[in-house]
């Protein structure tokens, strides 16, 4: 064989490996909801994991806060948070967890142990009120927040004015960037990740308004576009190794490698009415088959589990074959 095939094959080979195709296999009936209940409650918030790998999902119902269940799906204990906690992450800050969480009808963010206590508190009104939606408002409209490596907290107004706002660990007040206007024109950035899979760190952000994920440096500069093709309005993410899951609420799961190539696609939904909805009845749920996909995480094997925004409750899982 001459040196010519052979870096030929090798080339073929590299471009075979960079495009390859991750599957998934659905598993059906994982969470098994609280006791005396049929269904989970008023999913309209996002689901994380643990260390130990246990699951998060924010529910809306009242006095509902974050649901824990097991690594096996069995619920284990609710934490009395605020019922609006609309999205938020599981970060470590020195050797402990804290979740990180954007209560969207009070317009704050909070930071609490696993067991619910609030150690952090940035109130509505460390918020500059000249980013409010409106002065009849007199507040914000929260839709999720992360923390940098440096433990700066990023925090989206994603159902109001898009600005992307900066405090120290503290919850001191260090900046503001995006907003509506140039140079990035965001709109319904629904919520925004610290993707760690580069160095330096940036941010990832579900820009649904316009249909399209983009990638910024932590000061909201433009690095690129990750993705604007095929999407079905971005509205959440997650990151295991080279990876990331989005949630679509318009019918779809999609995951994409670290160049910005999707990788796989689950539970497509094309019937009408049936997607970007919370109205969807169990008795119309399909197995394998999204409704209004609104948070996701990948667990800490790269199995991914979906919440969707749906009035009774609904999470769906894949798991990496």
């Amino acid at each position: 064989m001459t040196k010519l095939t052979l870096s030929l094959l090798s080339t073929l080979a590299l471009c075979g490996a960079a495009t390859a195709q991750v599957t998934y296999e659905f598993a059906p009936n994982f969470i098994q909801p609280p006791p005396g209940k049929e269904q989970i409650g008023n999913s309209h918030g996002e689901i994380a994991v643990d260390a130990a790998g246990n699951f998060y999902v924010s529910v809306r119902d009242k006095d509902a806060g974050i649901q824990v269940y097991g690594a096996d799906g069995k619920f284990v204990k609710a934490l009395k948070l605020p019922d609006s906690l609309h999205g938020f992450v599981i970060r470590k800050d020195g050797a402990e967890e804290f979740i990180y969480g954007a209560v969207l009808n009070e317009g704050r963010v909070i930071k609490t142990k696993l067991d619910g206590t609030i150690v952090l508190e940035i109130p509505n009104a460390a918020f500059p009120a000249d980013k409010f939606e409106t002065e009849k408002d007199k507040k914000l409209h929260l839709t999720n927040c992360d923390v940098a490596p440096n433990g700066d907290i990023y925090v989206v107004d994603g159902y109001g004015q898009n600005w992307i706002f900066v405090f120290d660990k503290d919850g001191k007040y260090k900046k503001v960037f995006g907003g509506p206007g140039e140079p990035l024109k965001l709109s319904n950035t629904h919520k925004i990740f610290i993707d760690k899979r580069f160095e330096p760190a940036r941010i990832l952000a579900c820009d649904r308004g316009n249909n399209r994920i983009l990638h910024l440096d932590l000061d909201g500069n433009l690095i690129k576009v990750f993705a604007d093709q095929n999407l079905r309005r971005p509205s959440s993410a997650s990151f295991h190794g080279d990876l990331v899951c989005v949630a679509e609420i318009a019918g779809r799961v999609s995951v994409w490698d670290k160049d910005g190539k999707q990788v796989a696609e689950l539970g497509v939904n094309d019937t009408k009415g049936q997607t970007n909805t919370p109205k969807v009845e169990p008795k119309d749920w399909q197995q394998g088959t999204v409704t209004s996909p609104h948070g996701i995480t990948f667990d800490n094997q790269g199995n991914i589990l979906e919440t969707e925004w749906n009035e009774f409750g609904r999470v769906l899982r894949w798991n990496k074959k």
